[in-house]
């Protein structure tokens, strides 16, 4: 027996943590369930690690099943779009890039516009992971602010595209006081590329606020709007969202991002050519290489 997972086993995971439930997963992939569980147990065999601890009221992953069905999720969803990828290759250049989600919704209509030659297979996850995946070629870029955290993979390379701040959006009617505690009293929902933004909320705090976290920069936005109070999140996000009558200003918060291109060795020219008009084309300050000092942590 190969020491490989096949597509059913990957299916399987995928489901399982989905609906925690062997006979749930089983009906979605028109298995049985003692068909279903017998393979599971197997891959656990074949694994060596249990990953899924199973009891009358379902099935919860393990840390080792939780891993798993990451790499699954992953691997099956490269397996889906192939067909899609080979008939576009058929028709000119594809590229498959990633990014985080705060800036999907922002860096991709402006990559669609500058590489209108090519297709771009758009994927998100955290900075780390699509490194990880570009190291291993199963992405061509990755556009993250974590490449000078992180020690790249040999066939990777990464250059800096452009460089922002955080900022304050005001909604309508919300005023911040003056002096050293700008936001006493404030509501005050806060975003960045930091994955863990504790820093972040403590700073606020030193200044008076009460940070409420926010998932992405979009929903940080919506909080926002919806209680009446400032959004600190990154200059970038915050021009890119705001009203017509809401007020974006630099926030009292030493801060600088840089977003770098990650590709492999040697970098698609079309990624390169695209990448140099980025930064005018999304509003950010021109690239240069962060400094040690003044930053909240990128993702």
């Amino acid at each position: 027996m190969t020491s490989l997972p096949t597509v059913e086993d990957l299916r399987l995971v995928e489901a399982l943590l989905r609906h925690g439930s062997l006979g749930a997963a089983g009906r979605e992939l028109r298995i049985s369930q003692p068909a279903a569980s017998a393979r599971l147990a197997a891959l656990e065999r074949r694994i060596g690690e249990r990953l899924f601890d199973r009891d009358t009221t379902g099935a919860r992953p393990t840390p080792a099943g939780r891993a798993l069905a990451a790499e699954a999720g992953h691997v099956l969803g490269h397996l889906e779009a192939i067909f899609d990828r080979t008939r576009a290759a058929a028709r000119g250049e594809v590229l498959r890039v990633g990014t985080f989600p705060s800036l999907a919704a922002w860096l991709f209509p402006a990559l669609v516009q500058l590489l209108r030659d090519a297709t771009v297979h758009q994927v998100t996850d955290h900075g780390d992971r699509l490194v990880e995946w570009v190291g291993e070629g199963s992405l061509d870029a990755a556009f993250v602010t974590v490449a000078d955290q992180l020690r790249l993979p040999a066939t990777a390379t990464a250059s800096p595209v452009a460089a922002d701040r955080l900022a304050v959006l005001a909604p309508p009617g919300v005023r911040l006081g003056g002096g050293r505690r700008p936001f006493a009293g404030l509501d005050v929902v806060a975003h960045t590329y930091d994955p863990s933004a504790d820093a972040l909320h403590r700073r606020l705090s030193d200044l008076g606020a009460r940070p409420r976290p926010a998932a992405t920069g979009e929903t940080a936005v919506r909080m926002g709007r919806l209680l009446g109070c400032p959004v600190v999140l990154p200059r970038g996000l915050a021009v890119a969202y705001a009203a017509s009558d809401e007020r974006v200003s630099a926030a009292p918060v030493p801060s600088r991002f840089t977003l770098f291109l990650v590709t492999r060795r040697p970098p698609p020219p079309a990624l390169v050519t695209a990448a140099g008009d980025l930064a005018g084309l999304l509003g950010l300050e021109p690239a240069t290489v962060p400094r040690a000092a003044t930053r909240v942590g990128p993702r």
